[in-house]
């Protein structure tokens, strides 16, 4: 099963015919009717997490044997926080590890031990709530590369049924580095200088990439295909690595990226792109002095 890190830039082109892991429950979800998505806004920190929006048996996504087998955990790594709960991690023969988080522990019925093997399929119990969504007793699904230090996007892998929640732009601000906002509109008189792009973010869905564009040129491009993690933050990467004070600096706004602007008349283009390829793009006139 080939799942290398360095085609993942081409994975939405290749998904339907390279090898994928199964549905990691036994209740199938539209892909516009998760309850939360990979690289949202989750608290302190950016979200590795896919959450299925509702309870269901919880099963074995690929082969594997059972790595480690979480109850009441604590632990300082970003990508294994004690909010995930009752929790199984199984590591597969290619590196990556999958986390089934918020399993109700007494629902597992099989004697599970560490180091054990798991086939794909096998049912390891039923979606609780001992996790971070108090209240919402579903399935939290993580796939980590060991080797590479990263988290997967889990909908890379797994089958995709259904249309795509739409992405939209509700209202765009040009921050520079003095802290003055700009809310963009159809034409626009902005100094010279460099600026991080914002919009509002929407609640739940998250694009699989954002990119900006200067009269026609890519100056910048954020990719939720994977998240990084640097000094014990996790991060998204586009021309640098941002972390989650930088694409979610409030509850409010969602970075799309950076920019440096010079004095004359620009074509700004923005495009939200989801999972599918389909984009939505927006275009502002920008007069800069």
């Amino acid at each position: 099963m080939k799942k290398n890190l360095f085609f993942l830039s081409m994975a939405f082109l290749f998904a339907s015919s390279a090898s994928s892991f199964d549905w990691p429950q036994s209740t199938v979800v539209q892909s516009d009717q998760f309850y939360s998505y990979f690289g949202q806004n989750r608290g302190e920190t950016i979200s590795n997490s896919l959450i299925f929006s509702d309870p269901s048996e919880v099963k074995a996504a690929e082969d594997g044997f059972v790595s480690i087998i979480i109850g009441d955990y604590q632990d300082e790594n970003d990508f294994f926080p004690s909010t995930l709960g009752n929790a199984f991690i199984i590591n597969h023969n290619d590196g990556l590890l999958t986390v089934y988080g918020n399993i109700d522990q007494s629902s597992v019925e099989k004697d599970f031990s560490e180091f054990a093997e798991i086939e794909k399929g096998t049912i390891i119990g039923l979606s609780g709530n001992t996790a971070w969504q108090q209240g919402h007793s579903s399935l939290e699904f993580q796939v980590i590369d060991i080797k590479n230090n990263t988290a997967i996007n889990p909908r890379l892998l797994m089958p995709r049924v259904g249309k795509e929640l739409p992405l939209y732009y509700q209202e765009v601000y040009l921050y520079n580095k003095k802290g003055n906002r700009f809310k963009l509109g159809p034409q626009n008189v902005i100094p010279a200088g460099s600026y991080k792009v914002y919009k509002k973010r929407q609640q739940i869905a998250v694009p699989y990439s954002t990119s900006i564009f200067i009269n026609g040129t890519l100056v910048d491009k954020i990719s939720y295909e994977l998240l990084r993690q640097e000094d014990n933050l996790i991060c998204v990467t586009g021309n640098k690595n941002y972390t989650k004070q930088l694409l979610y600096p409030d509850e409010d706004l969602m970075l799309l990226g950076e920019l440096t602007l010079t004095p004359g008349k620009s074509s700004l283009q923005l495009t939200l792109t989801d999972i599918l390829g389909k984009e939505a793009p927006a275009i502002y006139i920008l007069s800069v002095y």
